[in-house]
C-alpha cells in the first residue's frame, strides 16, 4: 500500500482535470467540425434546390409570358406598322363602298329564240347616299339587266343613267331600302399626283369580293387605246395588281379618297402583268357630274368632217406632209367656216372596200392649243376635255406653212 502526501494528491488533481479537460475540448472540437459539416452540407443543398427552383419559376415565367403573347394576339392587342396601319385604315374606310357588278345579257338558243345568258363581272363605287354608282362602260356593255351586291350580301337591280365611251365611264343608279345608309367614296385630287406615290386597290378579282391590293403610281399622263379604239389620255399607270373583275373599282389614295377608276391592264395573258391604267379622278368627276346633269358629256367640238392623213392621200394630192387630220368639208355656218376654217375642194373615192367620198385641198390640222396632232386619235383626245364656249387655238397646215386659227368650240348635237 502506497502512501500519498497532500501535496502529491493536489498535484494528482490538477494533472487529472488538465487531462480532463484536454479530453473534453478535444471531443467537443471534433463534435463542432462534423456539425459544420453537415451544415455546409445542408446550406449546399438548399442552395442547389434555391437553384433549381429559380430555373423553375424562370420556365414558368417564360411559359405565362407565352400565354399572355399569344391572349394578346387572339385579342388583336398585336403592334402594326405604319404602312399596315394606313392599309388597314383605308380598307375600313372604304371596302364598304365597293360593289360588285354582274349583268346578263340576251342570245339566242339553237331554234334562234331569245335567252338571258350571263354576261361579264366587274366592280363599282357608290359615290351618293341615293345609290349612284361609278363604273366602266366596257362592265355593263350590252348587258339586258344589272345586278349590284353590296358588302352585306344584299342585291339590287341597277339601272344606267349615262354611258361615256370615250372616257369608258358608266353611271349606275339602284334603290336601297329606306332606313339604309350606304357607305360612300369622295374623289381625290389627281392633278396632285406625284410617280412613286402609294396606291391601293378595291376590286373583285376574279368573283373575289372586295379585294385590296397595293402599288405606287408607275407613270402620268399616258395616252391609252381602249378596246372601241378611243384614245384616253392622262391615264394613270400603276403596278397595283389589277385582275378581271376589278374593272370599275377605285383606285384609292392612302387617305381613302378615289383617284382614279380601274380600267385596264396591259397583258398577253389577260391577267396583272403589273401594268395597270385607271382613268384620273379629274376625268371622272367631269364626266360623272355631266352623266347626272345631262344623260351625256358635254363636249365641244369643231363642226368639220374630218380624214385622217396617209402617205397615199399625200402622195396623190401632192403634199408635204403626211401626218395630222385633213379638213375635208366645213358644215355650213359652223363654227370652223366662221373661223375661216378652209375644207377641201376636190372630191375623190377614198378607200378599197368601202370607198367613201372626201375632198382634198383643204387645211390639215396638225396642232390644238400648241400640242402636236398627227392622227384622228390625237384629234378626239385633245378636244375630250373641252367644254362648249372654251375657245382654242388650231394650228392647220396651209400652202406648205402652219399658221393658227381660233376656234371657239360648240356642244355636239348627236
Amino acid at each position: 500500500m502506497k502512501l500519498y502526501s497532500k501535496h502529491h494528491i493536489v498535484f494528482t488533481v490538477i494533472i487529472t482535470a488538465i487531462a480532463v479537460s484536454s479530453i473534453t475540448l478535444f471531443i467537443n472540437n471534433i463534435l463542432s467540425r462534423a456539425e459544420n459539416t453537415q451544415t455546409q452540407t445542408a446550406s449546399s443543398e438548399q442552395t442547389s434546390e434555391n437553384q433549381t427552383q429559380a430555373v423553375q419559376d424562370s420556365y414558368k415565367q417564360q411559359a405565362s409570358d407565352k400565354n399572355e403573347l399569344a391572349v394578346n394576339t387572339t385579342l388583336g392587342q398585336v403592334k402594326y406598322t405604319t404602312d399596315e396601319l394606313q392599309n388597314i385604315n383605308v380598307y375600313d374606310k372604304c371596302n364598304e363602298a365597293v360593289v360588285n357588278i354582274n349583268t346578263q345579257v340576251t342570245g339566242v338558243n339553237w331554234f334562234l329564240e331569245p335567252v338571258v345568258e350571263s354576261g361579264g363581272s366587274g366592280s363599282g363605287s357608290i359615290i351618293d347616299k341615293r345609290g349612284y354608282v361609278v363604273t366602266n362602260v366596257h362592265v355593263v356593255s350590252g348587258a339586258s339587266r344589272i345586278y349590284i351586291s353590296l358588302s352585306d350580301g344584299s342585291q339590287y337591280e341597277g339601272q344606267v343613267v349615262g354611258l361615256d365611251t370615250a372616257s369608258d365611264i358608266a353611271v349606275l343608279k339602284f334603290n336601297p331600302p329606306s332606313g339604309v345608309t350606304l357607305k360612300t367614296i369622295e374623289f381625290g385630287d389627281s392633278t396632285e399626283l406625284k410617280v412613286g406615290q402609294k396606291v391601293i386597290a378595291i376590286g373583285n378579282p376574279f368573283g373575289l369580293e372586295r379585294t385590296m391590293t397595293t402599288g405606287i403610281v408607275s407613270g402620268l399622263g399616258r395616252p391609252i387605246q381602249n378596246s372601241t379604239n378611243t384614245i384616253i389620255r392622262d391615264m394613270i399607270q400603276t403596278d397595283t395588281a389589277i385582275n378581271p373583275g376589278n374593272s370599275g373599282g377605285p383606285l384609292l389614295d392612302t387617305a381613302g379618297r378615289m383617284i382614279g377608276i380601274n380600267t385596264m391592264i396591259y397583258s398577253s395573258s389577260g391577267n396583272s402583268a403589273g401594268v395597270g391604267f385607271a382613268v384620273p379622278s379629274s376625268t371622272a368627276q367631269r364626266v360623272v357630274n355631266d352623266l347626272l346633269k345631262y344623260g351625256t358629256v358635254q363636249r365641244g367640238i369643231i363642226q368639220a368632217e374630218l380624214v385622217q392623213m396617209n402617205s397615199a392621200i399625200a402622195n396623190y394630192a401632192g403634199l408635204d406632209i403626211n401626218s395630222g387630220v385633213l379638213v375635208s368639208k366645213v358644215i355650213k355656218n359652223g363654227n370652223a367656216e366662221k373661223a375661216k376654217i378652209k375644207g377641201g375642194t376636190e372630191a375623190v373615192r377614198y378607200g378599197t372596200r368601202n370607198p367613201r367620198l372626201i375632198y382634198l385641198g383643204g387645211d390639215i390640222i396638225v396642232g390644238i392649243d400648241g400640242v402636236r396632232v398627227s392622227t384622228l386619235a390625237d384629234y378626239l383626245s385633245l378636244l375630250e376635255s373641252k367644254r362648249p364656249g372654251e375657245t382654242v387655238r388650231i394650228t392647220v397646215h396651209r400652202n406648205r406653212k402652219d399658221q393658227d386659227i381660233f376656234v371657239t368650240l360648240v356642244a355636239d348635237s348627236k
